[in-house]
């Protein structure tokens, strides 16, 4: 028996940590823990979210969750109702991109230098300038509108400021009304500028100018004004730029003007001190026009000449009568053709009837030769003066030749002269050209700047709000009750996080690798020997299930002596101590009840015994057992020894061989030893009781014990070489747990018995 006793803990009975965010230990299983639990789960269990289990918190922080829901919600909706209303009135306008080009090229051009993004960004800007903001605060008369007069008393700001009498002070310096009216200025310019939001309309050119104000006609009045005034403000540069254009371009003109006047005045001088013609054109004109006049002629020559001299040859080559009949325009070669042709006609009619010897045929044949002999000589005269003409042509072609090679001499020397004059005709040309230029886009700009250039339009005009656009208590609250959930979930998580108590029964065959043997239910205004009274209730039956427990918790049925011990105090193993021997001793047996806390002994207090002798008598030799063992007049099996007087040495009394032998003979005399030891941590007591002890139970108070206070427990009951049979959960409350243990361990009406006889038959 010794031997078993002492026998050491089996091999990996240690308390490794397990995948948790807390540090924890896990007792293995051996041989003397009948109902200890096998190591569960693998590595990829490990990795996988329980969403169970953190609906299980939720549900055990509950309260935390509703809380903080109704906290926040309160407070979002007492705040919302207690804001001021604030309206806001909205007025619609259109920006193009339309600038306007002081000079053709120059740098205004938006295309070339920004693009759209920059622009439209930049008119944002404008919009909520501190130029506009007083422009319009001034144009409004805002430090005097009632309106605006009344919402500055009414705020908090007004409200200090009357208090300390700033307008007072401000009289009493000097220099102090100029200092006021700046800062009066700006805080008007803040006012407008702070409550101001521009929002632009997606995908289009439209622009929304919103105002807030807890006045619905201010905000619409100077949602309007901020409008107009960006309408102005844009007229207004578009018109100074127009002016500056002016004023720049009349300048250039001066210039231009004057250099085109210098620049003519040395071309004339020039001219004439060259002697050089010019025309109207303003190139010099009589070298180039006799050129021009004696090239053609020359040409027209050239063909005359070229003319004549085929005519020549053709007749100087070609007999008479062979000649072609142009040759004889200015000839009566024709003429006498025809009047030969004629007398010949007649010569041959007349020889029919005369000889030709008759004087009359010897008269017309002497007719026909002196025909003949004058065409002859019209041939020749044709002839000679076709030469005549061909010899007048090449001495006409001739002749211009020579005037020519004249005119082309004469013209070099003047285009040699005409070189300076030529450049200033250039630069007269330039300077004229330049000024034109600019005397147009002068006149253009003349015209524009009486009529501004305006890509700002007002679509559609702020309206008084009907109703106030903040606060919004719908959205508030729907914010609120999200942001509340959000931060009541947070907070249960990070209150389940830094609470590292064991809850339920799976924290504890989690945690520590003990089987647990029953769980019984918290009590709710009731005391525990008022609730032992009613054998029916939850609470009975709970230990009557731990005492079935442990009936199986060995091979040999329960532990002869069952130490009964806890982590910290508090947890209810005097309780749990009490009830076990009461129902063993219901199960026919003898049981005897001892009371081993010899620091802060409970139970003859829980039953209202003598503490004058107890196990502290026993131990130190004062008295014999039977006379420190008193029995229960209700309880008939059950004998409970107190623990008597508090001695100053509790663990060497409990060390010493007295304990062993009380134990040894106690069993021999009893069925059942039931000994309510002390807490285990910071006490030697309770570990030199489980080392002599044949079972020890671990009573966990749920959600009170500490995983690391359990766990360190749990190491030194092995390290005594206690036999651990299993756990009790005590203070069980299954409905804030949270871990839906409703049929094992959360309706324990179900194992209780009905009250009422109807509802067993109905049952």
């Amino acid at each position: 028996m010794q031997d078993d006793h002492h026998s050491p803990p089996p091999d990996g009975q240690s308390l490794p940590v397990p995948q948790d965010r807390h540090p924890t230990a896990h007792v293995e299983p051996g041989s003397r823990n009948a109902l200890a639990l096998p190591r569960e789960g693998s590595g990829d269990d490990a990795d996988t979210i329980d969403l169970r289990h953190y609906w299980h918190i939720l549900l055990r922080r509950k309260w935390t969750v509703l809380s903080s829901l109704g906290i926040v919600f309160f407070a979002v909706l007492v705040g919302s109702l207690l804001k001021t209303p604030i309206y806001r009135a909205t007025a619609t306008i259109q920006i193009d991109r339309d600038a306007v080009k002081v000079v053709e090229g120059q740098g205004n051009d938006s295309d070339a230098y920004y693009d759209a993004e920059n622009f439209y960004n930049t008119q944002y800007e404008l919009l909520r300038s501190e130029a506009l903001s007083q422009r319009v605060a001034a144009e409004l008369k805002l430090a005097k509108d009632p309106a605006y007069l009344a919402l500055q008393k009414a705020s908090l700001g007004g409200k200090i400021k009357g208090l300390l009498g700033a307008a007072s002070t401000a009289k009493d310096k000097p220099g102090a009304s100029a200092s006021a009216t700046d800062s009066d200025s700006a805080d008007l310019a803040d006012y407008v500028n702070g409550n101001l939001d521009i929002q632009p309309v997606r995908n289009t050119r439209l622009v929304q100018i919103n105002f807030d104000s807890a006045s619905p006609a201010l905000a619409a009045k100077i949602a309007n004004s901020l409008a107009d005034n960006f309408i102005a403000q844009n007229l207004e540069h578009s018109y100074n730029a127009s002016a500056y254009a002016r004023k720049y371009l009349e300048g250039r003109l001066a210039q231009l003007k004057q250099k085109l006047a210098d620049s003519e005045a040395e071309l004339v001088k020039i001219a004439t001190s060259e002697q050089l013609v010019v025309g109207a054109d303003g190139k010099t004109t009589l070298p180039a026009v006799d050129l021009s006049n004696l090239a053609s002629s020359l040409a027209d020559a050239q063909t005359a000449r070229s003319l004549a001299e085929a005519r020549w040859k053709l007749a100087s080559s070609t007999p008479g009568d062979a000649l072609p009949a142009d040759m004889f325009t200015n000839s009566i070669i024709g003429t006498l053709r025809q009047s030969r042709a004629q007398l010949a006609a007649d010569y041959q009619n007349k020889l029919n009837t005369y000889q030709p010897n008759y004087p009359l045929m010897v008269s017309m044949k002497q007719q026909m030769d002196e025909l003949d002999r004058q065409i002859q000589k019209e041939y020749a005269n044709v002839k000679a003066s076709t030469k005549s003409s061909y010899e007048a042509a090449v001495q006409h072609e001739n002749l211009l030749r020579q005037q020519m090679d004249t005119v082309k001499q004469q013209m070099f020397g003047e285009q040699h002269r005409a070189i300076a004059y030529n450049v200033l005709v250039r630069d007269v040309n330039t300077n004229q050209a330049l000024y034109d230029a600019l005397l147009e886009r002068y006149k253009t700009i003349g015209i524009a700047g009486g009529v501004a250039n305006n890509n700002i339009a007002v679509i559609d005009r702020a309206d008084v709000p009907i109703g106030p656009y903040k606060p919004n208590i719908k959205l508030n609250l729907l914010v609120a009750i999200v942001f509340g959930l959000g931060l009541g979930v947070g907070l249960a998580l990070l209150f389940e996080m830094l609470d590292d108590t064991l809850k339920s029964p799976a924290d504890v065959e989690a945690h520590l690798r003990l089987a647990v043997l029953g769980v019984v239910p918290k009590l709710k205004n009731v005391a525990p020997h008022e609730a032992f009274k009613d054998t029916k209730s939850a609470f009975s039956e709970a230990y009557r299930s731990v005492r079935t427990a442990l009936q199986f918790s060995t091979g040999s049925g329960v532990p002869r002596s069952l130490l009964v011990t806890s982590a910290m105090p508090g947890d209810g193993k005097s309780t749990t101590s009490v009830a076990l021997a009461r129902n063993f001793a219901q199960l026919g047996k003898r049981v005897l009840l001892i009371d081993a806390d010899l620091r802060n002994p409970s139970l003859h207090r829980q039953l209202r015994m003598d503490n004058e002798q107890g196990l502290s008598n026993v131990l130190s030799g004062a008295v014999e057992p039977q006379a420190a063992i008193h029995a229960l007049d209700d309880e008939p099996g059950l004998q409970v020894m107190t623990a008597g007087p508090l001695p100053p040495n509790p663990a060497e009394l409990l060390a010493g061989p007295r304990m062993l032998s009380l134990l040894t003979v106690a069993m021999a005399k009893y069925d059942q030893v039931v000994i309510d030891s002390p807490p285990m941590l910071g006490l030697a007591d309770a570990a030199l009781l489980a080392h002599i002890a044949k079972g020890t139970m671990l009573v966990v108070n749920a959600g009170g014990t500490r995983r690391e206070a359990a766990i360190s427990s749990v190491k030194r009951l092995h390290a005594a070489h206690a036999r651990l049979v299993g756990a009790v959960m005590t203070k069980y409350d299954a409905k804030q747990s949270g871990y839906g243990y409703s049929y094992g361990y959360g309706s324990y009406s179900y194992y209780s018995y009905e009250r009422e006889p109807a509802k067993l038959e109905r049952g």
